[in-house]
């Protein structure tokens, strides 16, 4: 029978020389939930859960965690059904039931795939999972038709498994993913979709996998800063910012630092963007810049749980002033609010959260970690005000 979670955190606690007292004390771990995963009672456990255990019991986090392990918190039910007919267009099992009269062309499908990255971008979901099915189609045919095709069908399949990835729709990323594979024409399209595979991984909770994976390509990118393009410092920065955040939560905190430094050295080279000219969307990798480094600084802080840190880095990055189009900015404010709720600014973290709804309201039920932040919030209440109990219907926070 294979080892539990529980089997592997008993083991590495007794090698440690902890009790489960001492362990729930350095872990911030309730001694209740450490019992029930030893005692077999819960089988598994959050990764952040994971991670501190790790992190007190000074092993990598990937130690604890089970090789197979299950989707973390895939999408189902009313969340899974706006995005059953991407499923119906990805599967070659399916036939194009529309009766058309005209056959798709290089220009409407590329002019489809722009009006798909500007909603993706823009966090328009409901618009892009309307007509998302149709441009799958459309793509699969043109790409029978001329080998023109074939391109657009790889950039199609890379935001079609991004935006499977953010909605949680985890076997239909990975077939989207799957398919682009299959169109790969350079290797910075090739890195495009490592860094889009390793963001897939992680979600899923495959950190193992993610690592590997990520720290292979941003080796194989390393360029000579002296000659390098920007797609070449994008691309291998992206893979660097992958690399440190698969490190902070396997509990290598010193591989995620070296990681940042090799990130900051690539946002540091980056030209700045000359008017006219805008960067290449090789697999949908979007500009680099030292903003980015900082939101992944304060997310490795927010990981390590130095909320402080995360606040003094979050000054430093201004995400409020920024567009909500910009890098990662809306998931930035989430690790914002967290640290404004680990220091006692309630009142700030709820002002945070209702910045990113007014900003991505379809983005953020969808997003585990602000729900998350929001139940430790209205924890602290007595009574909760309209916008929190708002708030709590749109995210479907348990009663």
């Amino acid at each position: 029978m294979p080892a539990t979670f529980g089997d592997r955190l008993q083991k590495a606690r007794k090698r440690a020389g902890l009790s489960q007292r001492t362990l729930a004390a350095e872990s911030g771990v309730s001694l209740s939930l450490i019992r029930k995963l030893e005692q077999g009672e819960r089988h598994d456990t959050r990764l952040e859960t994971a991670r501190r255990l790790a992190a007190a019991l000074h092993v990598p986090t990937t130690l604890l965690i089970s090789a197979e392990a299950t989707d973390a918190d895939p999408a189902d039910g009313d969340r899974a059904a706006p995005w059953a007919a991407v499923h119906a267009a990805l599967d070659p099992d399916v036939a194009d039931s529309r009766d058309l009269d005209e056959a798709p062309t290089v220009e409407g499908v590329r002019a489809g795939l722009d009006l798909a990255i500007a909603h993706y971008t823009s966090g328009n979901l409901a618009a892009i999972a309307a007509f998302l099915p149709g441009l799958i189609q459309d793509v699969n045919a043109l790409a029978g038709l001329t080998d023109r095709g074939r391109p657009l069908r790889m950039e199609v399949m890379q935001i079609t498994g991004r935006l499977m990835t953010q909605t949680r729709n985890y076997a239909a990323a990975e077939v989207a993913f799957g398919l682009a594979q299959a169109e790969l024409p350079d290797e910075l399209h090739a890195a495009a979709l490592a860094n889009n595979t390793t963001w897939l991984l992680l979600r899923r909770g495959r950190l193992k996998e993610a690592g590997r994976l990520a720290a292979r390509w941003a080796e194989t990118l390393e360029p000579k800063l002296s000659r390098a393009t920007p797609e070449d410092l994008s691309a291998w920065g992206w893979l660097l910012l992958r690399t440190a955040a698969t490190a902070s939560r396997d509990s290598r905190p010193d591989d995620a630092a070296q990681a940042l430094r090799l990130a900051t050295a690539a946002a540091v080279t980056m030209p700045p963007p000359r008017p006219g000219k805008t960067l290449s969307r090789a697999g949908f990798i979007r500009r680099y810049t030292r903003l980015t480094v900082g939101m992944q600084r304060a997310e490795q802080a927010m990981v390590e749980e130095r909320p402080e840190e995360v606040l003094r880095v979050a000054r430093q990055v201004g995400a409020k002033k920024l567009p909500p189009t910009v890098g990662n900015r809306n998931r930035h404010l989430l690790d914002v609010a967290h640290a404004q709720v680990l220091v006692r600014q309630h009142a700030d973290a709820m002002e945070t959260l209702l910045l990113v709804e007014r900003d991505a309201p379809e983005w953020l039920p969808h997003q585990r970690y602000a729900k998350e932040v929001l139940a430790q919030i209205i924890a602290k209440r007595r009574t909760l005000t309209g916008d929190m109990r708002r708030l709590a219907d749109t995210m479907r926070l348990p009663l």
